[in-house]
């Protein structure tokens, strides 16, 4: 199974990247800001995406997978986010995703989530 990680925070993404790699998957990409995520997700097509919701540019994690999802594109995604709102979590109810963590996100959660895939 090949990732790709959207996440602005450089230490959660290498912690992330640690992660996915123990579980015995490659990480394709790793993305800070929401225009650069949309196109490598688009063009990569990977197995899963790992997103999180607040990013460095205007477009959050939740418009990138509707984006995605606009070009017919059903790739799976769990959210990882520091936001337990229910504006967000609604929002990214409407992409369909796998699971919706919430930060810190421990190892076994992180593949208890990727189980689901």
């Amino acid at each position: 199974m090949n990732l790709i990680i959207v996440e602005d925070d450089k230490v959660l993404s290498l912690l992330l990247s640690k992660m996915i790699e123990r579980l015995g998957y490659e990480v394709l990409a790793i993305s800070t800001k929401g225009k650069d995520a949309t196109q490598k997700i688009k063009e990569l097509q990977p197995d899963l995406v790992l997103m999180d919701i607040m990013l460095e540019d205007e477009i959050d994690g939740i418009e990138v997978m509707t984006s995605v999802r606009s070009d017919a594109l059903d790739i799976p995604v769990i959210y990882i986010t520091g936001n337990s709102d229910s504006v967000n979590y609604e929002r990214a109810q409407k992409t369909g995703f796998i699971d919706y963590l919430i930060k810190p996100v421990s190892f076994q959660d992180l593949k208890q989530s990727i189980g689901k895939v």
